[in-house]
C-alpha cells in the first residue's frame, strides 16, 4: 500500500471522485454525447474543484503505442488539458478497461497515472483511493488474467500489432463487457457480506483506518458502513446513472449528474 500523501483543503473548495465512464462503447454517438455530458459535468465543478479523482476505466479501451494513442475522445482530453493548465489537480487511476495507460496523460497534462490503491489524507480524514478490480477474495480467473495483461511481455507483443488491428480487435472483445449488455445482467447489489470489495474493506479497515474506500468498476452507487467511523464508497458509472461522489472537508455525498444539477 502506498505511503499517505496530505490534500489540504481551503475554505469552499471541494473534491470530486468519479469513475467508469467507459468512453468508446457502446456506439460511437452514445459514447460521444456522454463525453459532452462529462465535459458539462467537469465545466460545471471547476469554479470548487480543488482535486478531481478518475477512478479508472475512463475509455473502455486504452493502449498506448509509442507514436499514437487510440482516436477520439478529444473533448475530454482538451478539458482536462485545461483544467490542469489553469491549476486544477486531476489524478487518474486505471481501471480493467485502460489498465495500458503509460506516460501520455502525465507528459501532455500534468496528470499522475496510478495504478494500485493509494491513501490520502484530505481535510484530517483518511482516504484508500482506487478502481477495485482484483481486489478482495475470489475471482482467481481474472486475477490471473490481470497478470498477463500487466506483464511487459503481453504489451510489448500487442504493440507489434498494427493500430488499426489490435484496437479493433480490443474493440470486438469490449462488446462482450457487462457496460455493453446492460439490461441483459444488470449489476445487484449481493449483500455486504458477499460484495468482494467491502470484505476487502473491512480486512484492510482492521490493519489501518481509514475514514473512506472510495472504488469503482462494481457500476453500483454504494455508500455502507465498513465501521461505525468508516465508510465504504462505490461510485457507480456514467453509461446510464452519471453518477460522482463530492467531499467538502466534513462529509462525503453521492450525487446524480444532470445538465440541471
Amino acid at each position: 500500500m502506498s505511503d499517505i500523501e496530505t490534500i489540504s483543503l481551503a475554505a469552499g473548495r471541494n473534491v470530486y471522485f468519479a469513475s467508469d465512464f467507459h468512453l468508446g462503447t457502446p456506439s460511437f454517438e452514445q459514447s460521444h454525447e456522454r463525453e459532452r455530458a462529462i465535459v458539462a459535468w467537469l465545466d460545471a465543478i471547476r469554479s470548487d474543484a480543488d482535486v478531481i479523482f478518475l477512478v479508472g476505466d475512463v475509455f473502455d479501451f486504452w493502449f498506448e503505442y509509442k507514436r499514437s494513442i487510440p482516436k477520439g475522445f478529444i473533448r475530454l482530453q482538451g478539458k482536462l488539458a485545461e483544467l490542469t493548465d489553469t491549476g486544477t489537480r486531476i489524478v487518474l487511476f486505471t481501471g480493467n478497461h485502460d489498465m495500458w495507460m503509460n506516460d501520455y496523460f502525465t507528459q501532455e497534462m500534468g496528470i499522475p497515472v496510478y495504478r494500485n490503491p493509494r491513501q490520502y489524507d484530505i481535510g484530517g480524514k483518511r482516504f484508500l483511493i482506487g478502481h477495485g478490480d482484483g481486489l478482495g477474495p475470489g475471482d482467481f480467473v481474472y486475477k490471473r488474467l490481470k497478470t498477463v495483461f500487466e506483464s511487459r511481455f503481453t504489451q510489448q507483443l500487442f504493440r507489434w500489432l498494427h493500430p488499426d488491428v489490435g484496437i479493433g480487435l480490443a474493440q470486438a472483445w469490449s462488446r462482450r463487457s457487462r457496460i455493453n449488455n446492460q439490461g441483459k445482467g444488470e449489476e445487484h447489489f449481493l449483500g455486504e457480506d458477499r460484495e468482494w470489495l467491502m470484505q476487502y474493506c473491512r480486512e484492510v479497515e482492521v490493519q489501518m483506518h481509514h475514514d473512506y474506500y472510495i472504488f469503482g468498476h462494481r457500476h453500483l452507487t454504494l455508500d455502507l458502513a465498513v465501521s461505525p467511523t468508516s465508510r465504504y464508497v462505490n461510485l457507480g458509472e456514467w453509461v446510464s446513472a452519471k453518477t460522482y461522489a463530492v467531499f467538502d472537508g466534513t462529509d462525503l455525498r453521492l450525487k446524480t449528474w444532470s445538465i440541471n444539477s
